[in-house]
């Protein structure tokens, strides 16, 4: 998720650190920040177009073995804080090319639904706008190299869909495009709109505590899907517990299990592509990015699920050492291209070189706060 903003790099905390109702400029005890989150990032609550959070995050997404990133995206209109984080999902592909990685978007058609509700957009010109977004997608993204392909064709997952819930919406929308993309959506939607997938998600509802069996027989089903020749992108998530003033429900940690559990599931079926829900949705309390709360829990079970030999758990501690590096030398210019070859060899995989790097400027900033005090 691309969507939070915070001081220095943007103005004012954003709307997803906040909700309305959270106050980061207040601090604890402990000196973390009120946040919208059950849990607390471990590098605290951050800006997503801050490069050295991207490059933290990019980094651990490697050295954790997963292949790509699924960028939720709104498009390109100018309405609430969608331009923000379009800006910074182009910004995140930079470092994820940049890691060797692939990348996609899950659009979120509820940006025409806001534009309907607040700008009074009708329904033909609505087709316009999500039309015009697609476009944009197939101009600029669905030809990169990068970008996800199943069979040949660029994915698109929709999350829902919320507006256009039928057909003949989509066939307005992706009509006029060279390359039709594999429309994905959420599995009690793909029937109305004819998708040519489905994708999982933490299945709450009514704000209601999901227990593990009826989470369980929803990803059955799910997986079930592939035997009428539809997608089925795999789903795994730690849990829900979001902190919305009405809750959508709450799915149990279980200590780690659940993730455990869904993991191991979307691991053993047969479909092509596993999602993890979610690297950051902290809101909702799905997140794998290591927290105060959890640690690396997630992201080591994970890096040991997927069967990755080249890294180890230990390694993924240095994304968050260089992270903290960089905000630390700021103001010593000196140490910068230092960080910078730290930086280049963690990309490149040479982790043995980069731990000597990092660990040289370590040194360095303690012997000038030694000199200092």
């Amino acid at each position: 998720m691309p969507w939070y903003a915070a001081p220095p790099t943007s103005d004012a905390w954003g709307w997803h650190w906040t909700m309305g109702r959270f106050n980061p400029e207040r601090m604890d005890a402990a000196g973390r920040r009120e946040i919208a989150s059950p849990a607390y990032p471990l590098i605290g609550p951050y800006d997503s177009n801050d490069p050295h959070v991207l490059e933290y995050h990019v980094l651990l997404m490697k050295l954790a073995g997963v292949d790509g990133v699924v960028i939720d995206w709104y498009g390109t209109s100018a309405l609430h804080d969608y331009e923000t984080i379009h800006r910074s999902a182009v910004h995140l592909i930079e470092y994820v090319k940049k890691a060797g990685l692939q990348f996609a978007v899950c659009y979120e058609d509820r940006t025409v639904q806001h534009l309907a509700e607040e700008r009074g957009v009708v329904r033909s010109e609505a087709y316009h706008f999500a039309a015009r977004d697609i476009e944009w997608l197939q101009d600029q993204w669905f030809s990169d190299a990068a970008y996800v392909r199943v069979d040949g064709r660029p994915i698109l997952p929709v999350f829902g869909p919320v507006f256009f819930k039928n057909s003949g919406d989509w066939e307005h929308i992706l009509g006029g495009l060279s390359t039709r993309p594999l429309l994905y959506a959420l599995p009690h939607l793909a029937g109305s709109i004819r998708a040519d997938g489905v994708f999982g998600w933490p299945p709450v509802h009514g704000g209601e505590t999901i227990q593990p069996e009826v989470w369980t027989e929803y990803l059955t089903n799910l997986y079930a899907m592939s035997r009428d020749s539809t997608e089925v992108m795999a789903v795994a998530f730690p849990g829900f517990h979001d902190i919305y003033e009405k809750s959508y429900g709450h799915i149990d940690d279980r200590d780690g299990v659940t993730f455990d559990e869904t993991l191991a599931r979307a691991m053993d079926s047969a479909s092509p592509l596993v999602q993890i829900a979610t690297w950051n949705d902290h809101g909702e309390g799905t997140s794998i990015e290591p927290t105060v709360e959890f640690g690396y829990r997630y992201v080591e079970v994970l890096q040991r699920a997927l069967g990755v030999r080249a890294y180890t758990a230990e390694d993924m501690r240095l994304p968050e050492q260089l992270y903290r590096l960089r905000k630390r030398v700021a103001e010593v210019s000196a140490l910068h291209g230092e960080l910078e070859r730290a930086s280049d060899s963690l990309f490149a995989g040479k982790l043995a070189q980069a731990r000597r790097q990092i660990g040289d400027v370590a040194q360095q900033l303690a012997k000038m706060d030694g000199a200092t005090d």
